[in-house]
């Protein structure tokens, strides 16, 4: 069975089309599989749209994705874990893929990342160099995760010391146990951070959390990029 977690808070823009995606790469792929989407203290409509959807829904008020990811992955009935955010989209590539490569006794995975709508240049050129120097370390990308039930719990599941680049740590400790797998088919994800920021204000907290290492994403009054609740309006496209 197929589990596919979603962390979400104030997803309502984003979450339908996400749930949407999920059902429609899994559709032939002749497995079994279950929806959770984790509302992680949501002020809007995200819990009712998860339910209306068929999607079972787990509230936690932590205001973490790590932890959000692990009221998800404890909640799965699944052998199979695979942790999506709210605002992207897989394909049918991204399913098989994703088995194949655990059935091949790979540790677990990730995938490359495409931004959806029209980012600015320096969002491009951000995307471009970022994604190089990332995925040429085999690094896993958070907006898909995959591994199964047995390895995240042997791995102590995301560590909940870090509010943002838990998914670097869980690549990290993933690699101990085996052999992690890029899936060249990029996801689809919102670009709405690089639309909602100037450059003068995002390039400097991107950076900074960088620089800062480990110590600098043990703290989310740190992290205002990621944890000041702002959400754009749906982006023509």
């Amino acid at each position: 069975m197929l589990s596919f977690i979603i962390p979400a808070h104030n997803e309502e823009l984003e979450l339908s089309s996400t749930l949407a995606a999920i059902d429609s790469a899994v559709s032939s792929a002749n497995q079994p599989y279950e929806i959770i989407v984790v509302d992680d203290a949501s002020t809007d409509a995200t819990p009712e749209i998860a339910a209306h959807a068929g999607a079972k829904v787990i509230r936690i008020n932590r205001r973490q994705i790590a932890a959000a990811r692990n009221a998800g992955g404890c909640a799965a009935q699944g052998e199979y874990l695979l942790f999506i955010d709210a605002d992207t989209r897989i394909k049918q590539a991204h399913v098989t893929g994703a088995l194949a490569a655990l059935e091949a006794g790979y540790a677990g995975g990730s995938a490359r990342v495409a931004m959806d709508g029209s980012i600015p240049i320096w969002g491009h050129i951000l995307l471009r160099v970022f994604s190089t120097l990332y995925f040429g370390l085999n690094l896993g990308a958070g907006a898909f995760l995959f591994t199964t039930r047995r390895n995240f719990e042997a791995i102590g599941r995301f560590d909940e010391q870090y509010f943002a680049g838990e998914e670097v740590y869980f690549t990290f400790a993933l690699k101990k146990v085996g052999r992690f797998k890029e899936l060249r088919e990029p996801i689809l994800t919102s670009g709405r951070k690089l639309r909602m920021y100037p450059a003068k204000q995002f390039l400097p907290n991107f950076f900074g959390v960088i620089i800062a290492g480990p110590r600098g994403v043990r703290s989310r009054a740190k992290l205002r990029l990621w944890y000041d609740g702002k959400r754009e309006k749906r982006a023509a496209t």
